[in-house]
């Protein structure tokens, strides 16, 4: 397949293209910095990728690039996990709303429309809870900023239905792989300082990122995929049984809970992606036949932090 890709050089979007390339995809990278990507994807190794500059808030001659390409994967905005001021948030709203909006206009003006885009959400979508489970047919019960986000995104990808592309939409858990949020755990546990962050009950709906990318590449080339799926794993936990987990597999005890004001003076109102959970079930991704390479959590730590 010929595919477009946004957010590339993300921690997501860069395994994502390295599998694509690797099953002999021809990959358009749609990057913000061409220069960057190409440094992530030096054309000596990614021969079948190119990379294309494009300013993803604002219309312009990069929206011809879709044009041809059989599949579209959307992975663009700006990292949530820190302190949001009053213009971060509205960053943070804009490069996911405002950058779907001109990735479907673009499909819309396409002379040759791709068949499918593959659009990624988040479990913000549903708000938080420390007794709900959430499935794919679930109602946002909590409308805070998180949510008004993910609803947001969701309603501009929404809108390429109408030109006749399949919509496949993937609300992402927490990822696990080296780089992402475990890593910035690693230090206190190898320090024998690891704990549980905030009360440690919370609910941790998480999600390894090889399984991630293969879901991505699930929904791109099957055909039968259409709608939302929750990108989370089959066994979500609790923050303290992800750290316990975590110990185990370092060898290192997990007894020194990080209070939430240190958590709240680093992120601000950002904190609540880590103090406040949501228990996530991928009901829908299952019945699609989807099999989970890391369907529990101590055998994907394993794989991700022993060398």
């Amino acid at each position: 397949m010929k595919v477009a890709v946004t957010g590339a050089t993300g921690f997501v979007g860069s395994r994502l293209v390295q599998r694509l390339h690797e099953q002999g995809h021809q990959i358009k990278v749609l990057a913000r910095n061409p220069e960057r990507a190409r440094k992530v994807f030096p054309p000596s190794a990614f021969q079948n990728v190119e990379v294309v500059g494009y300013s993803p808030q604002e219309s312009g001659d990069w929206q011809g690039e879709v044009s041809g390409c059989d599949g579209v994967i959307n992975l663009a905005g700006e990292p949530i996990a820190e302190r949001w001021t009053p213009e971060r948030k509205q960053e943070i709203m804009n490069s996911r709303v405002v950058g779907t909006e001109k990735l479907v206009e673009a499909i819309g003006k396409a002379e040759v429309k791709p068949k499918v885009l593959v659009s990624a959400s988040a479990i913000g979508f549903y708000g938080t809870s420390d007794t709900a489970e959430f499935y794919e047919t679930s109602e946002p019960i909590k409308q805070d900023f998180l949510a008004e986000v993910c609803q947001g995104w969701e309603a501009a990808a929404d809108k390429v239905t109408s030109y006749g592309t399949r919509l496949v939409t993937i609300r992402i858990g927490i990822v696990l792989g080296m780089g992402g949020a475990i890593s910035k755990m690693l230090t206190p546990f190898r320090l024998y300082a690891g704990g549980p962050i905030g009360s440690g009950k919370q609910w941790f709906s998480w999600v390894h990122r090889d399984d991630l990318v293969s879901l991505f590449i699930k929904g791109l080339t099957d055909g039968t995929m259409d709608g939302t799926y929750n990108g989370t794993a089959p066994n979500p936990v609790r923050m303290s049984e992800l750290c316990d987990a975590l110990g185990k597999v370092m060898n290192r005890p997990s007894w020194l809970p990080v209070p939430d004001f240190v958590i709240e003076t680093l992120l601000g109102d950002g904190a609540i992606v880590v103090l406040e959970g949501q228990k996530v079930l991928p009901e829908r991704t299952q019945s699609t036949g989807f099999s989970y390479a890391y369907p529990k959590v101590e055998p994907a730590l394993r794989e991700i932090v022993v060398e």
